[in-house]
Parts: structure tokens; sequence; C-alpha cells
């Protein structure tokens, strides 16, 4: 005994074998099958140039990234002039002007200790720092480029420590601001920290970090993290006077070139 093939029935109710895929159908699900493998390898890479995975790079991403201290120019990494639209309390634009860059360091005297330690697993390659003042001279602003000695998995860890733990909430863990003689930031020292922010990157061996206060000297008995200091509901004085925004919104542009640095590098043929 024998079977035929199955049968079905096609769109004039004509008996048609089931089981075969006529030539049009196998050209479409080809085409469906590019497109989609087209968009899953464009969404892995768009993760890395919106900065939103949290997730690690490829290895060559990674490398590019660990030697850009010395391969880009202090005006690409910390602009002279950095626009900020949409940064300041309730949308307002914000426009920072770089008034001071620190020599590129080690790490040596440029964190706290508590601050040092908890980044000690990662190393120090170098130190980037820029101290930046707003439109009207009124706030001070230190950013900073970590570039830590770290593979992929270090800079996960030590991203996995700071989100599970909140390090990046405690105050005795601020980074220092760098203040520079006869700027607006000549009295910017550690007793005037008003707002922070650190971001571990695990894409690539950094940390950023800013760090904000007034540009008259005054000190700061309740300095808040950038992330709180910016909700609606703030009342410190920080928060008040937007000196959160001011650490986050430069934070973020800073970082968001910095990214773009490492898409160049790391298209460019070796």
């Amino acid at each position: 005994m024998s079977f035929g093939e199955p049968e079905g029935y096609d769109g004039d109710a004509r008996p048609r074998p089931l089981g075969r895929r006529g030539v049009s159908q196998a050209a479409a699900a080809a085409v469906c099958l590019v497109l989609g493998l087209g968009l899953i390898s464009g969404a892995v890479t768009g993760s890395w140039l919106v900065g939103g995975s949290g997730e690690e790079g490829s290895p060559s991403t990674f490398a590019a990234a660990g030697s850009l201290w010395h391969s880009v120019p202090v005006d690409e990494l910390f602009p002279p002039t950095v626009q900020g639209r949409g940064a300041g309390p309730g949308g307002a634009d914000r426009t920072w002007t770089r008034i001071a860059v620190a020599p590129d360091s080690g790490c040596k005297d440029a964190f706290d200790p508590l601050l040092r330690k908890a980044l000690a697993p990662v190393g120090c390659e170098r130190l980037l720092r820029a101290t930046y003042t707003d439109a009207t001279e009124s706030y001070v602003t230190t950013v900073g480029l970590l570039f830590t000695t770290a593979d992929a998995p270090g800079m996960t860890a030590l991203a996995n420590r700071f989100r599970r733990e909140r390090l990046d909430r405690r105050s005795d863990l601020m980074p220092l601001p760098y203040a520079a003689k006869g700027t607006p930031a000549a009295d910017f020292g550690a007793p005037q920290r008003a707002s922070w922010t650190v971001s571990v990157l695990t894409e690539a061996p950094v940390v950023v970090y800013a760090v904000s206060g007034w540009a008259d000297g005054r000190t700061v008995d309740d300095p808040q993290p950038a992330g709180d200091a910016v909700e609606a509901d703030a009342t410190t004085a920080a928060a008040q006077a937007g000196l959160g925004n001011e650490a986050q919104g430069l934070a973020d542009r800073v970082e968001r070139d910095f990214r773009r640095h490492v898409r160049s590098a790391s298209e460019q043929p070796s």
C-alpha cells in the first residue's frame, strides 16, 4: 500500500499537494531570513553607538577605546565649548565653557581614599580632567575620563558593583574637582562639591565622572548625587540651583563625544 502526498486547496478550491513550497514562497522566506539577520546585526552594532546596552563591546572596539587618551586631541575630548540643549532644569538649554585642563596624569592624589580604593580593581592607565563654567560663571564643573588597565570582564564587574551597592550615590565616594588658579574655579575644592555623577563603562576601559559646585567658593553641607538632584521633587540647595543638571548634563555630553571617537577609531582599517 502506498500513500500519496496530502492535498490541500488553492485559492480556486482546486486540490494541490501540501508539503511543497512554490519557488516564490522559498524566495520570500529567504528574503525574510536575510532581512531578519540584518536587523539583528544592526541592533547589535547600534547598541554601542547609542550607548544604551550596558553590555560589553567587541574586543577591537574595547582596545580602540583604551588608546584614545594619547591619540585624540584634548580639544576633541573636552571641547572648548559644550552645548547642552535641554540639559538644564525644566529642559532649559545650557552652554559650558572650558576654563582649565589638567595635565594628563596618573591617579595619585586624584581621588579621595575611599573612591581610590573602590576604583583600584580596574587600575589607572591615565586620567584626563577639565573644568567648565556655565554661561553666567555661577557654577563650575569638573569632568574626568579615567582610562583603566582592566579588561572587559573587569569593567563589567566594577559596573555591577557600583550598581548593586549604589556606590555612585555615596557622598564619601565623590570625585575631587580640578581647581585652576586665576579662573572661576580657583576656590573649587573638596568642601565645595555639591553634586556629582560616576559612570563605569563596560564597552570601554573608561570611567566617566563629573562634580559640580558654586563658583563663589561656598561650602556645601548636603551634597546630592546628580541622579537624585535632577528629580522634580528634589529640595536640596544643589538641586534647586540646578547643580545636578550641571554635573549630569556635562558628563553625558563628554561621554557621548567619547563614544563617537571610539566608533571612528574602531572603523579605521588596521
